[in-house]
């Protein structure tokens, strides 16, 4: 069996959070450790589904102290040494890709395309019907716009690079 493989996590931002999900989790988690050799664990923010499963990592850390996990960011570029103390107590390593520098609002695409292309594995939570909730273009504008799902990017991204997807929706 290869070991020191890679797995990330991308998801909706509001996920229904049930004990069924999260014993979902915790058991996909432990067979990439057990059976496919995953040590390296890749976060992003900003979504109910990257929170639950940083909690299950840390929780599967204890048992599995190889375990790493490695929170990816798509914003704060420069950070201070106060502030990287501070994330460095909920993960075990913290870096701003470069090629997310200058990318704007698709600063959360770039970031999870660089975490697909880093993982052998993909876990995702992607209902294929989930819209984000609709928003004004500015304060003026009556009409509302329907933003893109980036879990929906994230996915196809994911399937053009043929990468193992497991999704838990």
């Amino acid at each position: 069996m290869d070991t020191n493989k890679t797995a990330c996590f991308i998801g909706h931002r509001k996920i229904n959070e049930t004990d069924e999900l999260k014993e979902k989790i915790y058991n996909t988690v432990e067979d990439l450790i057990i059976n496919k050799g995953v040590t390296s664990f890749l976060f992003g923010s900003r979504s109910d589904f990257d929170s639950l499963c940083k909690k299950i990592v840390t929780e599967l850390q204890e048992k599995y102290p190889d375990v790493k996990r490695t929170y990816i960011r798509a914003e704060y570029e420069y950070i201070s040494d106060s502030y990287k103390n501070y994330l460095l107590e909920k993960c075990d390593d913290t870096y701003f890709p470069e090629k997310v520098s200058g990318a704007g609002r698709a600063s959360y695409v770039e970031r999870n395309q660089i975490m697909i292309n880093q993982s052998d594995y993909c876990i995702f939570y992607y209902d294929e019907n989930y819209l984000p909730p609709r928003r004004k273009n500015s304060r003026r504008d009556l009409l509302d716009y329907q933003p893109k799902s980036g879990t929906k990017i994230a996915y196809n991204y994911a399937v053009m690079k043929k990468r193992k997807i497991i999704n838990l929706v």
